[in-house]
């Protein structure tokens, strides 16, 4: 029997994304390994999020942002 492997960026892709500071949220459309960041115990990735459409007749671009993954203890 052999295990299903995937990858970060596709367990990321259609997730739901919310940033407290904009106070928006939307669905991911791509994800990518960031080098140069850091966090602790945790790798970074640019999000492209595309924002829930609200109703209201309004459009609003995608937005990037930077999600950390945890990857060890």
């Amino acid at each position: 029997m052999s295990a299903v492997v995937f990858d970060v960026q596709s367990l990321l892709v259609g997730k739901v994304y919310t940033s407290r500071s904009r106070k928006i949220s939307g669905i991911i459309q791509d994800a990518e390994k960031r080098d140069g960041v850091w966090y602790e115990n945790a790798d970074a990735y640019v999000v492209r999020v595309r924002p829930t459409y609200q109703g209201n007749g309004i459009f609003q671009d995608d937005f990037y942002a930077t999600v950390a993954v945890k990857v060890g203890e």
